[in-house]
């Protein structure tokens, strides 16, 4: 028996990517390495690479390097951003919208300026239980 499309969640892509970064304050979007890259008061938090399928987000060192090790077919680094704190994310490998807004709200908070991080304190954290 197959499953009716409607109950099947989207996987996100490039567009829910543009979307849902947008939608973060004081975002913008421009193109840089031929790509399209996301800013918060002018400070880069996302890029869509290449063929559009993975996004390259902000991620501490640490952090990024556990993820990578815990769900390779989720994160992975990509060689020319080794050095630096920035971590690619499998589109779809996300478990839907919602994975795909709190990892680059995550990434805005990093790149966001004390102004707009106490502006919008919550943006970005787990919701308290």
């Amino acid at each position: 028996m197959s499953v009716p499309p409607a109950t099947v969640p989207a996987m996100p892509d490039a567009e829910d990517v543009r979307r849902i970064a947008l939608s973060l304050p004081d975002t913008t979007e421009k193109i840089a390495w031929s790509m399209p890259t996301f800013r918060v008061a002018g400070k880069m938090f996302a890029t869509l690479p290449e063929d559009e399928t993975s996004i390259a987000v902000r991620c501490p060192k640490e952090e990024r390097d556990e993820l990578a090790l815990a769900e390779p077919g989720k994160f992975w680094i990509a060689d020319h951003e080794a050095q630096f704190a920035w971590v690619r994310v499998r589109l779809t490998a996300l478990e839907d919208e919602d994975e795909l807004r709190d990892v680059l709200a995550d990434s805005w908070r990093q790149a966001a300026p004390a102004r707009l991080l106490e502006a919008y304190p919550r943006l970005g954290l787990p919701p308290q239980g």
